[in-house]
């Protein structure tokens, strides 16, 4: 039985990140021999081989499999979503979580439609971060706890996980966390999120701004620089994807938000996202310029930019895709054909 991955300090964290599990070179090379032998030229199917051996080398098994994807979507709010950072009020999370449980949400339509089970995690909605232009979005309990939601919404035997959020005023806030980790400026980072313009684009603007003057000074490290400037929902993913890596799922990390919080991680590791790929490349402004600063290269290009682990869900028809090839298409000792004839 799998110890459950519990933390009571961010100095727990800390040690988990300096101790991550390696691949499993054995299955990454038994993927590599395999797709070396397959009936079709040598890297004719692109990138669903290299997808192919990745799913086998972070499940640690040979041949990789998709039989169990599954998806969460974590659910918080955030002070400065009074502000007028957003096209929505507050009250829109606590609607949206409803709308998630009743299964009405495109989170929910494209689970169904790619047959990917999920859970929905309500992370104190009633009580929104602080305000980050006037304190700490949060404390430390309040950031454990939210990294604990998310290191216990993976479980051992899933085939790959989806991370996905909601929470009113939440590209503000990752907005803020990416220009604290990678030292760029509030108008670099921020871009319209629900679809503000005008006027309520630069509110945004300035309460990002506000809260890097008022939170960076002191060159927070990247887990300070979360609890000070994000928000429970975007914890609770960095959460689950350490949960990945220390447990063996690979992760689809979705979107802005989400590649936000996996960026606290690869901050404190250079390695850490290993076992994740970049489902999609999101319209929002800060994405590409993130990707640039991860080396990260997105399977979808859909002009996608809801959140939800919508990209990360699609993606997983990308992944099957990838092992059916992988799995099913026979060896040229089996077929019998020979490797000099074109195919």
């Amino acid at each position: 039985m799998v110890k459950p991955l519990i933390i009571s300090s961010l100095d727990d964290v800390r040690a988990m990140v300096r101790d991550l599990p390696g691949p499993d070179e054995a299955a990454a090379a038994a993927a590599r021999d395999r797709e070396a032998n397959l009936t079709k030229p040598a890297g004719s199917l692109g990138r669903l081989e290299s997808l192919a051996e990745w799913l086998a080398t972070w499940q640690g098994r040979h041949p990789p499999e998709m039989k169990a994807p599954h998806a969460a979507v974590f659910v918080g709010n955030h002070g400065i979503a009074r502000l007028g950072v957003s096209a929505y009020g507050i009250e829109v999370t606590a609607q949206m979580h409803q709308n998630y449980l009743h299964g009405g949400a495109g989170f929910n339509a494209m689970c169904r439609a790619m047959g990917v089970s999920y859970d929905i995690y309500d992370i104190e909605i009633d009580r929104p971060t602080e305000d980050f232009t006037q304190a700490p979005a949060m404390s430390e309990a309040d950031l454990v706890a939210a990294l604990n939601v998310g290191l216990a919404a993976v479980k051992p035997g899933m085939s790959v996980f989806c991370p996905g959020e909601m929470g009113i005023a939440n590209t503000a806030s990752a907005a803020a966390v990416l220009a604290a980790l990678f030292k760029g400026t509030a108008e670099e980072w921020t871009g319209a999120g629900s679809g503000v313009t005008g006027q309520h684009f630069q509110k945004k603007v300035d309460v990002v701004r506000k809260g890097l003057a008022l939170h960076t000074a002191d060159d927070p490290d990247p887990l300070e620089i979360m609890r000070r400037l994000g928000g429970r929902e975007l914890a609770a993913m960095t959460g689950a994807i350490l949960a990945g890596r220390m447990l063996r799922v690979p992760v689809l990390v979705d979107g802005f938000l989400c590649s936000a919080s996996a960026s606290v991680l690869r901050c404190m590791r250079p390695d850490a996202l290993a076992h994740c790929q970049f489902s999609h490349a999101s319209l929002e402004a800060g994405h590409a310029l993130l990707m640039e600063k991860l080396s990260g290269s997105p399977i979808l290009h859909m002009d996608m930019r809801l959140g939800e682990a919508t990209g990360a869900i699609l993606a997983v028809g990308i992944l099957r895709s990838a092992v059916a090839c992988h799995t099913e298409l026979l060896t040229f000792e089996e077929a019998r054909v020979s490797r000099n004839q074109p195919l």
